[in-house]
């Protein structure tokens, strides 16, 4: 795990988080840009470059990467995650999904591991509230959910989210299948329930990809790092909340 965010990958976030969508906005303007990276500034007690939208600005990608090169690590992984939030409060974007993934696993040394986020523990306690008719995988997601709290069982919290989603799975499609079995059925329940071609390819890819990471590192409780165990419960939570509302006849 990296300490340092790359210049590189900074650059590629203030592009991705400054890109427009045509229908509904989403991507921040460079005015939007510069003042919330000059709140942070101010939070943090330190000078950016562009403390105000300037006459001759350049593009906005631009200035967003300068303003976060003054930051330090931490600080500006709290960003980029807070912004990646910001854009896409509802977790659609594959691109900042992919962005924010890659923060997570790649720069997790950079992470504020003593705490979980306000935004974090509201998502946790709204998926207990959905699982509410799925009583054996919201036990294991609890059970889960006690251990990361108490710190311990690293692997073990791993396991019981991964067979709280399979157990969910199950339930809402009527069969018996491992979680890596799924995979074709999840994109059919999707696209069968409305969801588009790319929201129901999305959910398979990443689908596969936890099913792998968790036989990772299921095996291997010394290996697992603690700050990725705070996203695979947010990416497990985004799961379970979608894959019900999408069972529910009034969705």
């Amino acid at each position: 795990m990296a300490d340092k965010i790359t210049t590189a990958f900074l650059q590629h976030a203030a592009k991705i988080l400054t890109t427009h969508i045509d229908e509904g906005g989403g991507g921040l303007s460079g005015g939007k840009a510069v003042e919330l990276t000059t709140a942070y500034a101010y939070d943090f007690g330190i000078e950016v470059k562009y403390a105000r939208y300037p006459n001759d600005a350049p593009n906005k990608r631009s200035m967003l990467l300068d303003n976060l090169a003054a930051f330090e690590p931490k600080q500006q992984y709290q960003i980029i995650r807070e912004l990646c939030d910001r854009v896409d409060p509802m977790g659609e974007r594959p691109e900042i999904v992919k962005l924010k993934t890659k923060l997570f696993i790649e720069f997790a040394e950079c992470a504020d591991q003593d705490q979980f986020t306000d935004m974090h523990r509201t998502l946790l306690v709204e998926t207990r509230h959905w699982l509410a008719d799925h009583p054996e995988s919201q036990k294991l997601f609890n059970e889960a959910l006690q251990k990361h709290d108490h710190g311990v069982f690293r692997r073990n919290t791993l396991d019981d989210l991964r067979l709280a989603l399979e157990l969910l799975l199950r339930s809402l499609l009527g069969n018996a299948k491992s979680l890596e079995n799924q995979i074709p059925a999840i994109g059919t329940f999707v696209r069968d329930r409305g969801g588009s071609p790319e929201l129901a390819n999305m959910f398979q890819k990443l689908v596969d990809y936890f099913s792998k990471y968790e036989n990772t590192y299921v095996k291997h409780d010394d290996a697992v790092i603690v700050a990725e165990v705070e996203f695979v419960f947010e990416l497990t939570s985004s799961f379970m909340k979608h894959f019900i509302r999408l069972s529910k006849p009034t969705f």
